[in-house]
């Protein structure tokens, strides 16, 4: 029954992608009227976000923004879908990439190059990577595996089309070792702005002002395999158009001091969301973990995080424990 369903909504989705992109734009504008206005999808976390990363803008320069990001987010959802049916020459067009060149330079030196980007822009078609590099290196991006089988099954062919193999994040580390056994050169990309859960938790970092736990399992893999470490610097220059810029970091992270990449990596991002601020993901609710609470779930003594208690669970026992260090008879 699934596999039906899947095929129906692959033939659905692909027939809408045959559609013009100005055409999908006018679905767009459709998706844009319903989700915002009528439905008012997460607006309220959307307008907690912005008030809480741009506290030196007006409201009026907020909402602005705010409207912003819920067009360019429509325009991201057929876009993708568009990405279904297009070839080569297409896509190049809409999505171009510059400074390849120190990419290739890397390739050529028999170095693998990994690449930090973030929820910017038009993700999705940063996938099309293979048609601007090398053909000597094999595109690859790290990716969570969906709950749902088949919409796995269709981001999967998604980000495929174009020769970039996607790997789940459980195979990272096998994957990378059968490529450097083989001697094939790989660029990898990491979206790394995503939340790390509690107990994966080991850098704090000030970003868009806010106090955030961040992901520091990329920067460990960068080093430990010795990658050339770039960042892709996107920007939409008009409606379904991009241009992505490798900006260099390091070629050797292996002598860089512990967090020295994730640091730089964050800086980057948040220089590229205060560029076009409408084309971050702001629905994601990357800030539900605060420092308050991971204090609490962490017991310093074990080094173990309590996945387990509420918070207030948490604070009951943390005072129980206070009171009677106070009142050890």
């Amino acid at each position: 029954m699934m596999r039906i369903l899947y095929k129906f909504i692959f033939g659905l989705l692909y027939l809408l992608s045959l559609l013009p992109l100005r055409v999908l734009y006018i679905v767009s504008d459709f998706f844009y009227l319903l989700v915002y206005h009528v439905v008012g999808y997460r607006k309220r976390l959307v307008r907690r976000h912005l008030a809480e990363s741009f506290p030196e803008k007006s409201e009026t320069q907020r909402r602005a923004i705010e409207r912003g990001f819920y067009s360019w987010f429509c325009d991201y959802l057929v876009e993708t879908i568009k990405l279904l049916s297009v070839n080569r020459r297409w896509m190049m067009r809409h999505m171009r990439f510059t400074g390849t060149d120190k990419v290739n330079e890397a390739i050529e030196r028999g170095q693998s190059v990994g690449i930090y980007l973030g929820h910017f822009c038009n993700w999705e078609w940063i996938t099309s990577l293979p048609l601007w590099v090398t053909q000597a290196a094999q595109c690859t991006q790290i990716y969570h595996v969906l709950e749902n089988k088949e919409f796995d099954r269709l981001f999967l062919h998604l980000r495929s089309r174009f020769g970039s193999e996607s790997i789940p994040m459980a195979e990272t580390l096998r994957r990378i070792a059968r490529y450097r056994a083989e001697h094939q050169p790989i660029i990898m990309g990491y979206i790394s702005d995503q939340i790390p859960f509690w107990n994966n938790i080991h850098h704090w970092l000030d970003f868009l002002h806010h106090d955030t736990p961040v992901l520091t399992g990329t920067e460990k893999i960068m080093r430990g395999t010795r990658q050339a470490v770039f960042y892709i610097d996107v920007r939409r220059i008009r409606r379904g158009y991009y241009e992505a810029h490798f900006v260099p970091i390091t070629d050797h992270p292996e002598q860089t001091t512990e967090w020295q990449l994730t640091d730089r990596y964050f800086q980057l991002l948040e220089a590229s969301i205060r560029r076009q601020p409408e084309c971050y993901l702001w629905t994601h609710n990357r800030w539900k973990r605060s420092h308050e609470e991971y204090n609490l779930r962490l017991d310093p003594t074990t080094g173990i995080v309590n996945l387990t208690d509420s918070v207030e669970e948490l604070r009951r026992k943390r005072n129980a424990a206070a009171a009677q260090d106070n009142n050890p008879l």
